[in-house]
């Protein structure tokens, strides 16, 4: 799982499906998800 921040406190978790594919997982704060 990897993660990008968008804002200072908007975090998105996503992972590499395939080599040309992102999975999006969860979008949300620190706080929302537990990081």
């Amino acid at each position: 799982m990897r993660n990008c921040h968008i804002k200072p406190d908007l975090v998105l978790l996503y992972s590499k499906a395939t080599a040309g594919e992102l999975r999006l997982t969860r979008l949300g704060s620190h706080s929302e998800l537990g990081i």
